[in-house]
């Protein structure tokens, strides 16, 4: 008699912490700590967007993405804070070398937000839920800030498992539980679905998983083209995406959105060369040379436009990407516009000699950009 052989499956982790930003500014100023606190754009003037809210904030409404002016209204007694963007990087720097007592399997995501393989973990742990725990209370004892992880045996379930229980939450959903999980789950928690794709799904009177569900492989293909044919698998629990830990760079950029809009050559000059300084400084940090560059211009009706132009040997010198983007603003034509936001970025990446990594430097560290 044959046996059986067990099905071995991945164990994924995803680690997203709490409040991120927020919380590292009521970590390191106590006279934060228990108050609604949003980092990000100032209300005044013209405004800017909120980049995160402390719990005691979202409990008014105040989200991620939403105008400030927008925050201040729903929290009149909000604290508004710039966004002191070293601070983060240097704890997720030493969230990330947390991480990797245990695996290097890490695929991050953003500053704050991480998978981590733990099929094969360093410390022959075996569980990914307690590695999960212990990476939570190292967070904790080490940082003073807190995380939620989410725990299965695929990318897609790990993290909504994290938010499920957030702040400080821990949610471990195995594969017996999988689909009858994902039946219940709304279309728009899944992964690609935007606001436009569900509500096509909801008018065809798709809401949850289990709506998806009923419909054939070829059905999903018909009316959602290629992404029809993932949501059909994701519903049923499968994702054989592997954590990537080297995930490839496309493009590296830098843009500002301005106080006042910009109406003359003169300033619009002076602004991108500021802006190419920031985005040589990016590419020195990442070893890179483009043979694209890309000019994004917002105007003051929000109108936007992207110009480029293209080379046969990769570009990354300073004096060559501001002039390019110089031309390609004035190809644009600048005349009677109020510009409201300029932005430059490489792409199609080659790479550069290797540079010698002075010590005490660290190059592995997770970047913002």
């Amino acid at each position: 008699m044959e046996t059986v052989p067990a099905i071995t499956h991945r164990k994924i982790i995803h680690i997203d912490m709490d409040a991120f930003y927020a919380s590292v500014e009521q970590r390191d100023n106590p006279e934060y700590r228990g108050k609604p606190i949003v980092v990000g754009g100032l209300p005044q003037g013209r405004g800017g967007v909120v980049a995160t809210a402390s719990y005691e904030a979202r409990k008014f409404g105040v989200r991620s993405a939403m105008s400030s002016k927008r925050a201040v209204q729903l929290c009149p007694q909000a604290i508004f804070i710039r966004p002191r963007f070293d601070a983060y990087k240097e704890a997720s720097g030493r969230i990330r070398e947390i991480f990797h007592r245990y695996t290097d399997l890490i695929e991050p995501l953003s500053l704050d937000e991480a998978y981590l393989d733990v099929t094969e973990d360093k410390l022959g742990i075996g569980s990914a839920i307690e590695i999960a725990t212990q990476i939570k209370q190292a967070i904790r004892d080490e940082l003073q800030l807190t995380a939620s992880a989410g725990v299965s045996i695929n990318k897609f379930v790990a993290k909504i498992a994290s938010d499920i229980n957030k702040p400080d939450g821990l949610k471990f959903i195995g594969p017996s539980s999988i689909e009858a999980f994902m039946e219940t789950l709304p279309v728009e928690k899944f992964y690609g679905v935007g606001k436009v794709t569900a509500e096509k799904m909801k008018k065809m009177g798709l809401h949850t998983g289990a709506d998806l569900k009923r419909l054939t492989e070829d059905e999903m293909s018909q009316h959602f083209g290629k992404a029809g044919r993932f949501y059909y698998q994701i519903v049923r629990g499968i994702d054989d995406r592997p954590v990537q830990p080297h995930r490839e760079t496309k493009s590296l950029g830098a843009e500002d959105t301005f106080p006042y809009d910009l109406t003359t050559a003169e300033e619009m000059n002076a602004e991108l060369d500021k802006i190419a300084e920031t985005v040589i400084k990016r590419l020195q940090r990442y070893e890179l040379q483009g043979r694209t560059i890309t000019l994004k211009v917002k105007y003051s009706d929000f109108r936007q436009i992207t110009r480029n132009r293209s080379f046969t040997k990769p570009v990354g010198d300073l004096d060559t990407i501001a002039t390019i983007a110089k031309e390609l603003l004035l190809a644009s034509g600048i005349d009677d516009v109020k510009v409201r936001l300029l932005g430059i970025s490489l792409s199609n990446f080659g790479e550069i000699e290797p540079r010698i990594i002075s010590k005490g430097s660290d190059p592995d560290q997770l970047k913002l950009f």
